[in-house]
């Protein structure tokens, strides 16, 4: 990835982004739009406008920056996300995390809706991510190795941070919530796996699949943030569901616990 792309996008936002680090940033994935209280707006910008993003391309993200109080805190918003199979390279995929990081940003909470392929799940259930499967085998660090983006082999051990995955337990319990610790297999989409493709990712001991996530998170432990992911199971994966898989059956769960979604939020922005 070239730096100079996120210098020019950098040098674009309104100076009110970098007067003050915010306490965490939020990508919202796939219906989860409606998942934030805000308490007072202090920037909306449309990814449209901000040079060499874009607007979102796919249905249930909203493709807007939002910068906002809660509770005290300043939070960074990215309503949507750019996907590696929309075909716009990687410094699309990574650009929320690179200005979180150059806004001075510590922690980033990645949300996604993924098919489970856990025989213990069910469609609206939530994951707390804890591991991942990178099953495409790239990822955004490939190319010349830029020091600002941390070691040039970073270390994956331990990507999703405990300390952001108990206070997301914590906000489970207090909504009584039943969730899991799991793993995610990444694919690069934009196809829905097949039956083999999802008996061979249970075997590599994932629990939800899904077509995001791994890159920015990736991208932002090794630059030194602290990572928290939740999914939504949105659909049983091809091959356990009893119908053939769509996007308007990710959106249809993502709409039927936008309540649920919007608690666990906002009490894990109030508690970290």
């Amino acid at each position: 990835m070239d730096a100079t792309f996120f210098d020019k996008v950098a040098a674009a936002l309104p100076a009110v982004c970098f007067e003050q680090a915010p306490d965490l940033a939020i990508v919202l994935g796939s219906g989860w739009g409606d998942a934030l209280q805000v308490d007072r707006p202090l920037l909306r910008l449309s990814y449209a406008d901000i040079p060499g993003f874009g607007a979102a391309t796919v249905p249930g993200h909203a493709g807007e920056f939002l910068l906002y109080e809660r509770a005290g805190k300043r939070i960074a918003a990215f309503c949507g996300r750019r996907h590696w199979y929309e075909g716009v390279g990687w410094a699309c995929v990574v650009l929320p995390v690179e200005l979180v990081r150059r806004m001075g940003g510590k922690r980033i909470l990645l949300t996604n809706a993924a098919g489970g392929l856990n025989p213990a799940l069910h469609a609206g259930d939530f994951v707390i991510l804890r591991d991942h499967v990178n099953t495409v085998g790239i990822n955004p660090l490939i190319g010349p190795h830029n020091p600002a983006w941390g070691a040039r082999f970073p270390d994956m051990t331990e990507v999703y941070t405990p300390r952001l995955r108990d206070v997301l337990h914590a906000a489970a319990a207090k909504r009584g919530l039943r969730v899991m610790e799991g793993v995610y297999a990444f694919t690069s989409g934009p196809v829905f796996e097949t039956p083999a493709e999802i008996h061979m990712y249970g075997h590599m001991g994932a629990d939800v699949v899904g077509m995001s996530t791994v890159p920015e998170a990736v991208f932002a432990h090794a630059c030194g943030l602290e990572v928290a992911g939740l999914t939504l199971v949105s659909n049983l994966a091809a091959g356990i569901s009893p119908k053939p898989l769509c996007h308007e059956e990710v959106m249809a769960a993502s709409k039927a616990a936008q309540s649920v979604m919007a608690g666990l939020v906002d009490d894990f922005v109030t508690s970290v």
